[in-house]
This record gives structure tokens, sequence and C-alpha cells, in this order.
């Protein structure tokens, strides 16, 4: 971490990184105890990512999300009360209920949803990026993806058309070391994800992922390029996720000593070395934001559980097709 921030940008990043986590810590024994239901996939360890990509766009530009999404809403603005209230299925939630974990979206914020298909996310923002292309806007659309997407047909399809009409989008693979159960060595024969970009003559760089201001400012010259008409960029952040797969997962296919190696390495942690270092923030001013989002969450839990569930006949509204 050798690029300075302002103060404004870095307590921005400092509080969606503890926003992140402290949500989705939260849900765990919400979800233990049945007050969530559905699957849950969850951020823990992952923050420096959405925080740092974040941070670097505009409110006016566009994300896609995946399965494992709740960083990305919140980095970009998203509400935790009504995030809280569509994990609970309640109708006051983003999506009234009835998306849950892996499908919230808002529009207003340029968040065009989470999605459960690996890889969906990717041509969505491509599409979104013609769009932005055609209408001439300064705005850029963004896709948030796991190694294991960059082996779907769909990824290289989107990555061709990005690269051959040079359109305002970024790829940022966020290369948590398994696809699934799998490790990355296992499905791919490359170390960098990010060395695909090479075959799209697409400009390319590769991030320690748990360094949010190397994200931020990675993120930040690839945005200003694809305002300026030069075309897409992929981004790879080296990170891990703390949790398994999904809430539950017995997780046989790493050790527990890998797991805590890596926890060693947090991203939080490191940015608040960094602030301390730079004299950006006293301990007091830092822990002073935990003690706020704290207040937060617990009003947004609070939200939630008095929030209505859907009525029946709601299942027939919001539906999309003949």
């Amino acid at each position: 971490m050798n690029v300075l921030i302002d103060k404004n940008t870095s307590e921005a990043i400092y509080r969606n990184m503890i926003r992140i986590r402290k949500f989705d810590t939260t849900i765990i024994q919400l979800y233990a105890d049945g007050e969530i239901p559905g699957f849950m996939h969850l951020y823990i360890g992952e923050e420096a990512v959405a925080a740092g990509v974040c941070a670097a766009l505009r409110k006016e530009d566009l994300i896609t999300s995946t399965h494992r999404g709740h960083g990305h809403c919140i980095a970009k603005g998203g509400r935790l009360d009504l995030m809280m209230a569509e994990l609970f299925g309640r109708k006051t939630g983003y999506c009234k209920g009835k998306g849950g974990s892996m499908h919230i979206a808002d529009f207003n914020l340029g968040i065009l949803g989470a999605n459960g298909i690996v890889s969906g996310g990717i041509p969505t923002a491509v599409g979104a990026a013609v769009g932005i292309q055609y209408k001439g806007e300064k705005r850029v659309a963004v896709s948030f993806f796991g190694d294991g997407a960059t082996n779907v047909g769909q990824f290289h399809e989107a990555c061709n058309l990005a690269s051959l009409w040079e359109l305002p989008v970024l790829f940022v693979c966020e290369n948590n070391q398994y696809a699934q159960t799998t490790p990355q060595a296992e499905h791919q024969k490359i170390q960098n994800v990010a060395d695909r970009a090479l075959s799209y003559d697409m400009k390319s760089a590769v991030v320690d992922g748990n360094d949010v201001v190397e994200i931020y400012r990675v993120t930040a010259e690839a945005a200003e390029r694809a305002r300026e008409g030069t075309g897409p960029t992929f981004i790879e952040c080296k990170t891990y996720r703390w949790r398994g797969h999904w809430e539950g997962d017995p997780q046989p296919y790493r050790t527990q000593d890998e797991v805590e190696a890596w926890k060693r390495k947090c991203p939080i942690i490191r940015f608040r070395n960094y602030l301390a270092e730079n004299n950006m923030f006293r301990e007091e001013e830092l822990d002073t934001i935990d003690r706020e989002v704290d207040a937060e969450l617990r009003d947004a839990i609070e939200y939630a559980r008095k929030s209505p569930f859907p009525e029946p006949e709601d299942a027939l509204e919001d539906v999309y097709t003949d």
C-alpha cells in the first residue's frame, strides 16, 4: 500500500468494509437460528474487492453481481435494512422478499442484480456497456465474477465482443482460489486468470485482492480509460473466502491451516494499519465507525423482523412473461 487516497474516500472505504464484514458475520447466527431461509454465500474475507472497486466508481455506473453478492450491493450504496428484509423474505426488501440473497437489485444505485447462474452477470454487464456506448455516456459497467466463471463459454463471448467494440466495461475476477470446491490449479492450466485477457487484446492487471488501496487505484485508472473510449480492462483480484462455498459447507477440500493463514492477511486489519501509518485516522475514530455500523445493523435486523411477509397473490406481480 504505497498509494495515498484522500481522507473522505478512505473513510467511505473503511465504513463499507466494516459494513460488509459485520453484515455477513451477523447472518451466520441468524441463518443458524432459522430466521433466514434459502442458501447463503458469504463474502467474509473478500471485502477489499467490492469496497475498493466501488469506491472508484460513480453512482451512475453499473454493476452486475454473483451468488456471493452482499458485498457488492453494500459497497455500491445498498441499504442494510432493505437487504436484511430481503434475506428475511419480507415484503419491504429490495425485491419484495421474492429474490432472497442471490438476486438483490437496485437500478437506482446502478445495481443490475446479483445472479445465481455462474457467469450470468458477465454478458449482462457487456450488454449494459453497449447501451452506454450507444448513448455516448461517460459511464462504465462492471461485472464481478469468480475464477470458475472464466471457464464458461459466455465469459469468452462477452470478452470477445467487449474487446472488439471497445466497450466501457470492467471485468473484475474475484479469484478466491476455489470454483465452488475445486482449487484453481485443478480446473485451469494458467496461474493468473488475467492471462486470458491476452486472447482478446484486452488490458489486464493482477492485484493483491486483500490490498484495498491497490484495488482502488487500478480500478480508477481502468474506469477512466473506459470513459475515454479505450475499451475494457480485466482485473484479477487474488483473495480468499473465510467461510465455505455456502453456509453449512463442510469444506473437505481445504485445511483449517490454509484458512487460518489467509485470515492473518485480513484486508480490514491491513487497511486499518494503512490508515494509522499515514496518520489519517486515530484508533478511536475507527472504533466509532465500527459502533455506528453496529447500530445500523441492529436497526436493520429490527426492521426486517417487524416487516410483513408477501401475500400469496403477490406471486403474480412483477412477473415479466406471458
